[in-house]
């Protein structure tokens, strides 16, 4: 079973994959609470990642839920003199809407969330740092089934003027090929099986005309 990952633990997985990824660079990756979405420092680039999925625990009246819609901000620097490199990250956090207490939780996310969203920031590195084609982008399809709609009053990241909550165009194809592939089988199966169901019935309608067939001989010879 999956075990949700500390701020170390994202450093650890940062690090590996950033050593098989540039292993000629050093980078460095900085949680920054108060960082702000589009102000950049001159050479710095920015990646927002507005789909993470993750689990909020309130410390007040110990509510938990769930959100496809955490929003995790990056700022990026290489120095290509030094080959030196500089990740600072943010991630937003949400109000608790059963109690209401004015707290900000933070998430909590499974260790192949986490993989996938540092994959995600690799490909924005390799883009906007190193000018190479960083490849596909990975959807968190694996958010679903929703808990129902964002409610951007208890977003940290509504609050500060991120709009993320509504699925991106490459999103709603995504959910397109998803939804279409997992009805299919469905579809098979079903068809399948009320096949079979009539071939059944035809048989016994068969066998049960069959047998009146025969009782209605039987009866009549008896009397001839």
């Amino acid at each position: 079973m999956s075990t949700s990952l500390t701020t170390c633990e994202w450093k650890k997985v940062f690090y590996e994959k950033m050593e098989v990824a540039k292993p000629a660079d050093s980078w460095e990756l900085i949680i920054d609470p108060n960082l702000k979405p589009n102000e950049l420092a001159p050479g710095w680039k920015q990646y927002l990642e507005q789909h993470a999925s993750g689990r909020f625990h309130c410390s007040w009246c110990w509510h938990t839920w769930q959100s496809p819609h955490v929003v995790i901000l990056f700022h990026m620097h290489l120095d290509r003199a030094q080959r030196m490199g500089s990740v600072h990250m943010r991630v937003f956090k949400q109000l608790c809407y059963e109690c209401g207490m004015a707290r900000q939780e933070e998430s909590s996310m499974l260790e192949e969330n986490i993989e996938s969203l540092v994959d995600n920031l690799i490909t924005s590195l390799r883009e906007q740092c190193y000018d190479e084609d960083g490849g596909q982008y990975r959807i968190h399809v694996a958010s679903r089934p929703d808990s129902g709609p964002h409610r951007s009053e208890f977003c940290e990241a509504c609050q500060e003027g991120i709009v993320h909550w509504k699925p991106s165009q490459k999103l709603l194809e995504e959910e397109a090929t998803y939804t279409s592939g997992a009805s299919k089988p469905m579809l098979q199966e079903g068809s399948g099986y009320s096949f079979f169901s009539l071939r059944w019935c035809l048989f016994w309608a068969s066998l049960c005309l069959l047998i009146v067939y025969l009782q209605v001989s039987l009866h009549g010879s008896v009397f001839l």
